[in-house]
């Protein structure tokens, strides 16, 4: 690592750190129904939450206008009290998102201004600026779908908004890894190849994680390791749609079953990975990331079980997306270290 490059590597590693965090509250907010909460965005208006008690009373008012009372929480006895309660975590939710933007926009400029970018992280950093503000308009495309007539947002739109976070956060690391380890060796071409379909199967069941998390499909089938008494693919799958395709994306005990399914399918990838690295000499990185894949992969599998078990409680449901977070960063690192 340069030493000239020591203060964009720090602010590229907070701005990680503020993704992580993101992504989290985002998993609270999810698992709290909190996310169809606010029912309109504005940049500057709503960086604050209400501050007097006839303010919010404007907002819970608002908020009765849309699908979500109307359907579900009219029938809950649902006051002002619950209303404040799911409203915080979306609106922390939007502020850390604020937040993430300042932190990103205002020290690139001040190192573009003090000539600390060479060209090749300037474009990367207008990439990443890019992603971000891709990432909040998905964020309000997610929530419009749950404000017209179905009270919940659709799965699609939801697993491509949790998505894109996890890979806006994987490039940041990325780039600023590129930072970190400046010099460049020689590739290991057979344990790259591996890592980079760990990685697109990685993120396939992401997107199946947005696919269970949307459809609330964790709420069924809570046996393991099959999916009822005898039966490993549920017969209900064959069910719910008009065809298995549809099933497997927009079914519950389809989408289930294709995220417990590649869960095997990802373990497989990294024991693979690991035992292919046995016949090459690695470096101290390389073998570190490879070792931690491995724990973390195990870790995030028994997660997913409990959590699949226990019917996904709060806390088993955001340590499981904790956990797929800290798998993915590994999965970066080592890739990272195969590739350059």
């Amino acid at each position: 690592m340069k030493k000239e490059n020591k203060s964009v590597i720090i602010w590229l590693l907070s701005g990680c750190a503020l993704l992580f965090v993101m992504v989290t509250v985002g998993g609270i907010t999810r698992i709290t129904n909190s996310g169809l909460s606010m029912t309109d965005w504005h940049l500057v208006t709503d960086t604050f939450p209400p501050l007097t008690e006839e303010k919010w009373n404007e907002a819970f008012e608002e908020y009765k206008k849309f699908p979500e009372y109307q359907k579900i929480n009219i029938h809950n006895d649902f006051q002002l009290s619950d209303y404040k309660f799911i409203y915080f975590w979306e609106w922390f939710h939007r502020f850390i998102g604020r937040i993430i933007g300042l932190v990103f926009i205002i020290p690139f400029f001040y190192f573009l201004a003090k000539r600390k970018l060479d060209s090749s992280t300037v474009k990367k950093c207008l990439v990443l600026l890019g992603m971000g503000a891709f990432q909040g308009f998905l964020g309000w495309f997610m929530v419009r779908s749950g404000l017209i007539n179905n009270p919940d947002v659709s799965h699609f739109r939801l697993a491509l908004h949790l998505t894109f976070a996890f890979i806006t956060f994987a490039y940041t690391l990325w780039v600023s890894l590129d930072l970190i380890y400046p010099e460049r060796k020689n590739i290991i071409v057979p344990l790259r190849n591996i890592a980079r379909i760990a990685l697109i199967v990685l993120l396939i069941q992401i997107v199946y994680g947005g696919f269970v998390a949307g459809l609330n499909a964790g709420l069924i089938h809570n046996h393991w390791p099959l999916m009822s008494d005898g039966q490993f693919m549920h017969e209900s799958i064959f069910l719910e749609q008009k065809n298995l395709a549809l099933s497997l994306t927009e079914g519950k005990s389809g989408v289930q079953f294709v995220h417990r399914t590649l869960a095997y399918v990802v373990v497989a990838l990294m024991i693979f990975l690991y035992f292919k690295s046995k016949k090459f000499t690695l470096d101290k990185m390389q073998s570190k990331g490879i070792n931690l894949l491995l724990i973390l992969v195990f870790v995030q599998f028994l997660l997913g079980v409990f959590t699949l078990l226990y019917g996904v409680p709060l806390w088993l449901g955001l340590a499981h997306q904790i956990s797929a977070f800290f798998l993915l960063s590994a999965m970066t690192f080592t890739l990272h270290r195969l590739s350059k």
